[in-house]
């Protein structure tokens, strides 16, 4: 049996005279504040209600998965398929107490350590409170604050180990190039440029610093990696700006053999610049 409103439709308009018929006008569609998410952005949104459940409960299998977010087996078993491939969870073996029923266990999906990543982590914290109490351990102060800086050059000269062997295998010319490449391979996103006169030296630039919420309290963190450069490359380097501060970009000159003259030649000029670099740096650049 029909529905009645399925036979409510709009009246047919007889075309006239020389005229084709036209299809009739879609009803414009009403306009929302909000639009409406794509298939994609439905499916990613469920995808992370799946992983942020196992977060919460631990090993899951599907069927635990499917009644907790009232989803069917088989879409949690589409969305762990894809969250596996992308290396969020892995499957296990599912623990069984007592006795063990016929059959296969059932598969249990837990996060990786990228999927656990993937969500808030307390480590800026973890590490802002360490640093504050090795600082008052020191008995606070000067002393406290010259303890966090001991704790940061031992900390930067362990990770230099590898940047030193990486400049040290690079012709000289190419040194701060290889540095940027070490450091990327940390997670620095580091590149290596030209300085605005070339004939002065070049820009080390660091486009992300996975301690930065830390050394904006701790600045000893940024003050140590300056001078590791400066150890590595074999020349003094000056900080001109860094993320912690609020710059956009970590940046740190680093000057040619022989710039001196070349930067007297430029005179008063580059006195200017080096001020106003070291005032945005936030720090005494020495």
């Amino acid at each position: 049996m029909k529905n009645p409103s399925e036979d409510q439709e709009a009246p047919a308009v007889e075309p006239t005279a020389g005229q084709a018929p036209s299809a009739p006008e879609a009803a414009p569609a009403p306009r929302s504040a909000h639009p409406a998410p794509s298939a994609h952005d439905e499916q990613q949104g469920t995808r992370n209600r799946v992983a942020r459940s196992i977060l919460d409960h631990g090993p899951s299998t599907a069927a635990e998965l499917a009644l907790r977010l009232e989803l069917t087996q088989a879409a949690v078993r589409r969305h762990l398929d894809a969250l596996a491939a992308e290396g969020v969870v892995e499957p296990r073996e599912k623990r069984v107490y007592g006795a063990r029923g016929r059959g296969r266990p059932a598969k249990a999906f837990a996060l990786t350590d990228c999927g656990r990543d993937a969500f808030d982590q307390a480590y800026d914290q973890l590490a802002t409170d360490a640093l504050r109490w090795i600082a008052q351990s020191a008995g606070g102060g000067a002393m406290g604050e010259a303890a966090v800086a001991a704790f940061a050059r031992a900390r930067l000269a362990a990770q230099a180990v590898g940047y030193r062997e990486a400049v040290e295998a690079a012709e000289p010319e190419a040194r701060t190039q290889a540095l940027a490449e070490a450091l990327t391979a940390d997670g620095y996103a580091a590149t290596a440029r030209s300085a605005p006169n070339p004939q002065l030296g070049e820009q080390l630039c660091q486009h992300h610093c996975p301690v930065a919420h830390v050394a904006e309290q701790y600045p000893q963190l940024c003050e140590a990696e300056t001078e590791v450069f400066s150890r590595l490359l074999g020349t003094h380097v000056q900080r001109l700006a860094t993320i912690a501060h609020g710059d956009g970009v970590c940046t740190t000159f680093i000057p040619k053999a022989g710039a001196g003259k070349a930067a007297h030649r430029t005179g008063e000029h580059t006195t200017k610049t080096t001020t106003a670099s070291a005032s945005t740096a936030g720090r005494n650049p020495a």
